[in-house]
């Protein structure tokens, strides 16, 4: 399709993280395949990074799917990892929008004298929220995407009263340690008996000014202002979540899990070798996995943000060395801090047999291998979202962020997880693992991750799922000029 037969062109915008720009990617990939002009904006530093992990001509992109970038505002680095978070959603938000609505007149600069269409709308992600000042500017729509779950949007949409109630910032440090974190919370609809401890984890500072407190609070604000929100979910699992985010907020609409649309829509082999990942991955895990017996692989990796200790690093090796299953862990370089991620040779000589170690790997591939029985995780939510798409039950070690509120859901609501003490120890390691891929309380998880599995399909295939649904009424309002 030539660049002259679209008549709407969406500028696709992430925060600029691996958990963010993936799924970011795969709703543009829907949107092109249902006839838009794609414009892909990801930050200088990333786009050198995907060019390092993907090969040099990895962005050149197709005739209508095109790649731009913007600077984050933050001093050049040639590491190779995710930028300071806090850091990086300050520097965003108080210096890209010039950058941007510079873009945007290049862009429409360009329109004018080609074939291209001009901009007639925006996805942004969620925490890039300056871009609807944009959007108002030229008149066009724009659909904000919160790349996290509905539980932790919801979570952070209450961030204001909880702060007006004074339970953050914290009175000390003392309070991180003292019980303080277990104080239930039972005034937030929907999330009955959740603790302090279980909703986004910004809220354990005892700094008044600190960054991310005032970054949720202008982001949650501003959301009300775009023409609609999307989350990468699905009705069947987060429905309660949804209908209270629709009664405070813009439409909010579940159009995932978009891995199962994207699967099941995009049949366009070039737009499909478009990836998006940072570190190169390996795909020799794959064959592997073809070498093991069904459901007895556990599948280890927290992230791309995550950081242990060497300690914590060295208590989940020994913990699943102990347990006796195969195991395929995936270990970043900078999994551990300023330190390079090491794992003890004793470790290595003792699994080589049943266990691969990767730095990086096809995530969602191995979540669908009939191989993987269980997945030890940080509860981030493509993770979450891609291992009940999989049908695969999670022993969750969240570490930031909404991944706790996941990570509490997933144990106490949806019946496919358990959790990991953050102190962690080997021996709760072992028992955890065993339990997950033998015990009876993971045969359990089990049977029920396989059932969300099956909603999440019916959400996503069919003409009357809600995720398919959904997507529908968001593109009907990508294509309608602003009121």
């Amino acid at each position: 399709m030539d660049s002259s037969s679209h008549r709407h062109h969406a500028v696709c915008i992430p925060f600029p993280a691996q958990g963010h720009i993936n799924p970011v990617l795969k709703l543009a990939k829907i949107l092109h395949q249902k006839g838009f002009y794609i414009t892909f904006v990801n930050t200088e530093f990333n786009h050198k990074r995907l060019l390092k992990s993907r090969g040099p001509d990895a962005l050149n992109g197709l005739p209508s799917f095109r790649f731009e970038t913007i600077p984050d505002g933050l001093p050049p680095t040639d590491v190779d990892a995710t930028q300071d978070i806090p850091s990086l959603c300050d520097s965003t938000s108080k210096t890209c929008l010039p950058h941007f609505k510079q873009l945007l007149r290049k862009l429409n600069d360009f329109a004018s004298t080609s074939k291209v269409p001009h901009v007639s709308c925006i996805v942004s992600d969620g925490v890039m929220s300056f871009t609807l000042d944009a959007a108002e500017e030229l008149g066009i729509p724009e659909v904000l995407f919160w790349t996290t779950s509905a539980c932790g949007f919801l979570g952070y949409v209450h961030y204001r009263q909880l702060m007006e109630k004074g339970y953050t910032p914290l009175k000390d440090e003392s309070y991180l340690t003292n019980g303080y974190l277990n104080t239930v919370i039972d005034w937030i609809p929907t999330m009955e008996g959740i603790r302090l401890r279980d909703l986004p984890s910004f809220l354990r500072t005892t700094d008044p000014n600190f960054v991310m407190l005032d970054f949720i609070l202008s982001e949650t604000e501003r959301a009300r202002k775009a023409s609609a929100i999307i989350l990468n979910t699905f009705d069947d699992l987060e429905h309660e979540s949804l209908d209270a985010l629709n009664s405070m907020l813009p439409p909010v609409y579940s159009v995932g899990p978009l891995h199962l649309v994207l699967n099941h829509n995009v049949d366009n082999s070039e737009l499909k070798q478009i990836g998006s990942n940072l570190w190169k991955e390996e795909p020799e895990c794959l064959q592997w996995l073809d070498s093991k017996e069904p459901n007895s692989v556990v599948y280890v990796n927290f992230g791309s943000i995550t950081v242990m200790t060497a300690d914590q690093l060295n208590e989940f090796a020994w913990g699943l060395a102990n347990s006796k299953q195969p195991f395929l862990w995936v270990i970043r370089p900078d999994l551990v801090g300023d330190e390079s991620a090491v794992v003890p040779a004793e470790f290595v000589a003792e699994t080589k047999d049943r266990g691969m170690l990767a730095t990086w790997c096809p995530q969602e591939q191995v979540l669908n291998h009939p191989s993987v029985g269980g997945f030890l995780t940080h509860s981030g939510w493509n993770s979450t979202i891609e291992s009940i798409s999989g049908g695969v039950p999670m022993t969750c070690w969240p570490f930031f962020a909404e991944q706790q509120t996941n990570c509490w859901y997933s144990c106490t609501k949806w019946g496919i997880g358990e959790e990991i003490d953050n102190n962690v120890k080997r021996d709760e390691v072992e028992s955890l693992v065993r339990e997950l891929i033998k015990g009876e309380k993971g045969k359990d998880m089990k049977k029920k991750a396989v059932e969300w599995e099956r909603k999440a399909k019916k959400a996503t295939v069919n003409s009357d799922g809600s995720s398919y649904r959904n997507l529908d009424k968001i593109i009907q309002l990508l294509c309608t000029p602003r009121a």
